[in-house]
């Protein structure tokens, strides 16, 4: 009997089980194309139909916000290209925060590109230990990812700079220790546009907001979370899935020609209110079911 070649076998078949069960439980809009296009100044989407990725352009090289799953990444290099611009351009990869669905493809982008991987403070040891040392999801193995060393740990309102281009990292943690929020402005039509795309302010099911042993702090994390949300000024909502500001939607209207489509002050706001009294319902759930 060839060893070599039944532990292979074995380790295709674990493979190939894994994936069966990622596709079982994510929806088919975080692996569907989507038309790359323009948001704003030097600003475009490059992610999937609701795994949203952003490309930022600078003379001195690109900025990519979300590396998304691994099978994602062909999706992403192929609406760069689309746009007019080269995959190997990108010098920055950023993450919105540590899950599968956001970073499970920053290993192979930094293979392809040399990117530099930058990423919030609290969420590095999930990132390098290929989502092991998640508090929530840690001990499941389809939610794992390839490790990658991170080249530079970024803090709460550390900026990340590239050609003319300055983002600000905000942590807005909960969804993940190190969930970031990333601010930054755009130019268009000679008018200063205040962009943030969000980390994500939800709470997912199964999560401990009460007496949660492998995340004591959670609650308070969140709800400074939501405060730092409601202090940013926003003119251009994102966030790191599509479906937060209403991208299909949006896209619709731009391929009409209203190309002031994606400002949304008042939709921001409505979001976060709504994802923040989603919060302090089930904050309230669970400590009743605490007494």
């Amino acid at each position: 009997m060839n060893l070599r070649r039944l532990s292979g076998s074995v380790a295709l078949f674990v493979f190939l089980a894994i994936s069966a069960r990622i596709a079982a439980q994510n929806p088919p809009s975080w692996t569907t194309p989507f038309p790359p296009h323009h948001i704003a100044g030097n600003l475009y989407y490059v992610g999937s139909e609701d795994l949203a990725s952003y490309l930022i352009v600078t003379p001195q090289g690109n900025i990519l916000i979300n590396s998304s799953f691994e099978e994602n990444v062909s999706l992403m290099e192929k609406s760069v290209e689309q746009l007019g611009f080269r995959f190997g351009d990108i010098k920055i990869l950023l993450i919105s925060h540590a899950h599968n669905d956001h970073c499970a493809g920053a290993a192979l982008v930094k293979k392809l590109t040399g990117a530099q991987y930058f990423v919030m403070d609290a969420d590095v040891p999930v990132v390098e230990s290929g989502g092991k040392e998640d508090f929530q999801y840690g001990a499941q193995p389809e939610m794992r990812f390839p490790p990658v060393k991170v080249d530079r740990v970024l803090h709460d309102g550390d900026t990340v700079k590239l050609g003319d281009t300055v983002l600000t990292a905000h942590l807005t943690a909960g969804h993940t220790r190190g969930t970031t929020t990333w601010t930054f402005d755009e130019t268009e039509a000679g008018r200063t546009l205040h962009v943030v795309i969000v980390g994500s302010p939800n709470v997912n099911p199964g999560y401990k907001l009460v007496n949660n042993k492998t995340y004591p702090h959670i609650a308070s994390d969140y709800a400074h979370g939501f405060q730092v949300l409601k202090s940013l000024p926003c003119d251009i909502f994102l966030g790191a899935h599509g479906g937060y500001y209403g991208l299909k939607e949006k896209y619709e209207r731009w391929q009409r020609g209203d190309h002031n489509t994606f400002i949304d002050p008042e939709g921001y706001k409505s979001y976060i209110a709504d994802r923040e009294r989603a919060f302090e319902a089930e904050l309230k759930r669970q400590e009743v079911e605490k007494r």
